[in-house]
């Protein structure tokens, strides 16, 4: 009996990351094994950096409103520690946005910490 190797399903499989890959430049784009291990290692690279996301936000939020703290006169560790203590609870993505976009609202936040 002749082995059957059900080419239509591979050559659909190798078919779907050739199109996948597509853009990428030479062999990447179209040699199979060159194109499957590109697009295994972005798989790879897009569930690292939607970790990695998460902290560089929190790591610019944190500069702004330092930055925007320091303008009034106080850091940014007094500033939360204040923010804390009183009760407020606005998180870091707002008071950034505060600080960059609506300055005179984040300005009354730092006084009424003050």
């Amino acid at each position: 009996m002749p082995r059957s190797v059900n080419s239509v399903a591979s050559r659909a499989r190798r078919k779907k990351i050739l199109k996948l890959t597509r853009g990428n430049f030479l062999a990447r784009a179209n040699v199979w094994t060159v194109a499957k291990n590109t697009y295994e290692k972005g798989l790879t690279y897009a569930y690292r950096d939607r970790k990695a996301k998460k902290r560089n936000f929190r790591a610019l939020w944190i500069q702004r409103i330092n930055a925007g703290t320091r303008q009034h006169g106080m850091t940014y560790s007094q500033f939360m520690g204040k923010l804390v203590s009183n009760n407020i609870e606005l998180n870091r993505k707002v008071l950034a946005d505060l600080a960059m976009n609506h300055p005179a609202a984040f300005e009354a936040i730092v006084k009424s910490l003050k």
